[in-house]
């Protein structure tokens, strides 16, 4: 899984180790998850369950409900325990967390130049908050896709989650740890999402193919629909927005989800290369065409007809996204239009390509960006109560 895309802190984008890649009899009826399933993933491997938009559903109505409370009263009373592991790294006990959101801020300004850039018209702690959730989501992506993506088993990832759980709790292991810590201490953020978060890296150890649309969307949710119900609370709602807390999460969920579709049709030749499929098995097969055709990279007009369908697909959940933004407060939506619309150009890039997506990388160029910048602004100074 490749590091969070450097446009967006809603869209981080999974790359696969050839490592994990699994050989498979071609164009047969397949067995698409191996080992055992987790109680959190257990809906994909049980056709009886309920949808995972359904169960998906469930934690935005959870999250939506921790907003909606007034003030909540933190669970945690007690000052963060700053010892050991943090101290180790030399900075004085009064500037530790000053430090450790600098260091956040570093990291988002390196390799998320755009998202940088419109977090700096946020309130200051807002803008602490969100580097720190970028940062948190960076290096959970790096676990499978980061310099030791070899060495990565299910027990790190086990390790990796305890560790979340310690920083949710007070106990921070270093300094990025510590200023997502002061973070959720601060917003009514849940915990929820970021362990989803890294039942998707799970996900990608174990399994290469998706049956259907259904199992697509839980992955998709995991790895970047799961960002967007991490921001919300931090990003904040309009205080003259009329809409349900719940709208706008199923808002930034949809954006998550299409910024993720749009990162899978945008790296189908990429992703053939380490021997992943991530595009729907059946919806393949009802347009006359499997894996072989894939890994082959040629474009028919059966692959034309099957790509502008999924293509209408993350359209549809991009038209979603942006009846939500308007809601967020005003500091916030920059980032997120410019989100938004440099990744719906992906999509049109692909369009241009003739979608080849097997050889051709479809990317806007930095001319379209800057030019998307000034508009996504003048977008973003449009409230809930004039859209």
């Amino acid at each position: 899984m490749s590091g969070v895309n450097a446009n967006s802190l809603l869209s981080p984008k999974p790359r696969i180790s050839s490592k994990w890649a699994t050989g498979s009899k071609l164009c047969s009826r397949l067995s698409f998850s191996s080992g055992g399933v987790s109680a959190s993933s257990a809906a994909v491997a049980n056709p009886s369950s309920r949808s995972s938009e359904e169960r998906v559903y469930e934690v935005v109505l959870k999250q939506a409900a921790l907003v909606r409370e007034p003030k909540r009263e933190r669970e945690r009373e007690k000052a963060l325990d700053w010892e050991k592991p943090v101290q180790n790294e030399g900075v004085p006990d009064g500037n530790l967390l000053a430090e450790a959101y600098a260091r956040c801020g570093e990291v988002c300004a390196e390799y998320a130049k755009t998202f940088y850039l419109g977090t700096q018209l946020m309130t200051p702690e807002r803008q602490r908050a969100v580097w720190a959730i970028y940062v948190w989501c960076r290096r959970t992506d790096e676990l499978v896709d980061g310099p030791n993506a070899s060495h990565i088993t299910p027990k790190a990832l086990e390790r990796w989650e305890k560790r979340l759980t310690d920083l949710f709790e007070g106990r921070p292991y270093d300094m990025y740890d510590a200023a997502l810590s002061d973070t959720v201490s601060k917003y009514p953020v849940d915990i929820q999402p970021f362990k989803d978060m890294i039942e998707g890296m799970r996900l990608d150890l174990r399994k290469s193919r998706y049956e259907n649309f259904d199992e697509l969307y839980l992955y998709c949710y995991y790895v970047a629909g799961t960002v967007g119900l991490m921001s919300v609370p931090v990003m904040g709602l309009a205080p003259e927005s009329k809409a349900s807390v719940e709208s706008v999460y199923n808002a930034a969920l949809a954006l998550g989800l299409a910024n993720q579709l749009t990162n899978i049709l945008r790296d189908v030749g990429e992703d053939a290369r380490r021997g992943r499929v991530y595009l729907p098995q059946d919806e393949l097969a009802q347009a006359g065409l499997c894996d072989d055709d894939i890994f082959r990279g040629k474009v028919t007009e059966k692959w034309r007809s099957f790509m502008k369908g999924q293509i209408k697909r993350a359209r549809r959940l991009f038209d979603e996204a942006e009846e939500g933004i308007g809601e967020l407060n005003a500091a916030s939506r920059w980032p997120v239009w410019a989100s938004l619309m440099l990744y719906k150009q992906i999509l049109d890039s692909i369009e241009a390509n003739d979608y080849d997506n097997f050889t051709k990388r479809a990317y806007v160029g930095k001319a379209k960006k800057l030019l998307s910048l000034p508009i996504a602004f003048g977008r973003a100074v449009v409230g809930p109560s004039t859209r």
